[in-house]
């Protein structure tokens, strides 16, 4: 017995203890976007430390002034407020609205996927089929539409893109859920009369999460373009706010005279937006049962 528990310590100390964790940094791309990722929400959250002025704080006499300007290296926008100050504090913004719908979205949209794909029948009849009435609509036209029927602002640009990702979120749950409760745990669960919410939670939740984080990772990045669209038609987050849709909508007039000034804010959403799609496809891989074996 001593030589067999001797092999089988050996054998599970010589397995990784965290194998999904290793996968996802063993890929260069992803550890590049998890860095890129992480110096923008750094960079976000230390706004204060790391500028030298107010985002709006704007002067007259300094203008469109180019990139690599003493005191603005990052040059000025169209009224003068230095763009290093409002690129910082306009990730605070940019990442609260391209990730608070996801989060949110999560939540009701996971639990109502998780509820139908488990009970079946009428209860997943009536759910799918009120989700449906929204997929007839495309996403950009949909989130368009409540935006402008909500008004702009940070808040209800996030109950905006909440209630366009809830509709995705409830299928690809109830998918994976409704494949998942015919399995013999579940029946088993059920046999020795756990409750139902027992059973979702702490029999069904775990099976599906896996799948579920990667889509939501993905959504982020289109979270944020969707966000920042809203601003770009006024239909977001309003002037004079640093949120980097509304920054490219205010310099959309001096594209012809600071070309390269013009597209800083666009340049940190595709950078946002590569960086969460390429941790999406990172964890995908990491969690690839066929990787696994």
């Amino acid at each position: 017995m001593s030589v067999v528990s001797a092999t089988a310590s050996k054998a599970s100390a010589s397995q990784p203890r965290f194998p999904v964790l290793r996968r996802l940094l063993s890929e260069t791309p992803t550890v590049i976007a998890m860095i890129a990722l992480l110096l923008i929400v750094l960079m976000a959250v230390f706004a204060p430390w790391i500028t030298t002025g107010e985002p709006y704080q704007g002067s007259a006499l300094a203008r469109l002034k180019p990139i690599g300007t003493p005191g603005h290296w990052l040059g000025t926008d169209e009224i003068g407020r230095d763009m290093w100050t409002r690129l910082a504090y306009g990730g605070r913004l940019s990442l609260i609205a391209g990730i608070a719908p996801v989060v949110l979205a999560l939540i009701i949209g996971g639990g109502l996927g998780l509820y139908a794909g488990y009970a079946g029948g009428r209860a997943n009849t009536i759910i799918m089929r009120v989700m449906d009435v929204f997929y007839a609509f495309p996403s950009v036209l949909l989130a368009v539409a409540v935006g402008a029927m909500a008004g702009s602002g940070l808040l209800n640009t996030v109950a905006t893109l909440t209630i366009v990702f809830v509709p995705p979120f409830v299928r690809v749950t109830e998918s994976v859920s409704t494949r998942i409760r015919h399995m013999d745990f579940i029946e088993a669960a059920r046999a020795t009369g756990i409750p139902t919410w027992r059973i979702i939670l702490h029999h069904m939740l775990g099976n599906v999460a896996g799948p579920i984080v990667v889509y939501a990772t993905s959504y982020a990045s289109i979270s944020l373009i969707l966000s920042a669209g809203l601003s770009f038609l006024g239909l977001g987050v309003p002037p004079p706010a640093a949120e980097w849709g509304q920054m490219l909508n205010s310099l959309r007039q001096s594209i012809y005279i600071q070309p390269w000034l013009s597209a800083l804010p666009g340049f940190m959403i595709f950078v946002t937006s590569m960086s969460l799609n390429v941790i999406s496809d990172g964890l995908r891989n990491a969690l690839d049962l066929k990787k696994q074996m």
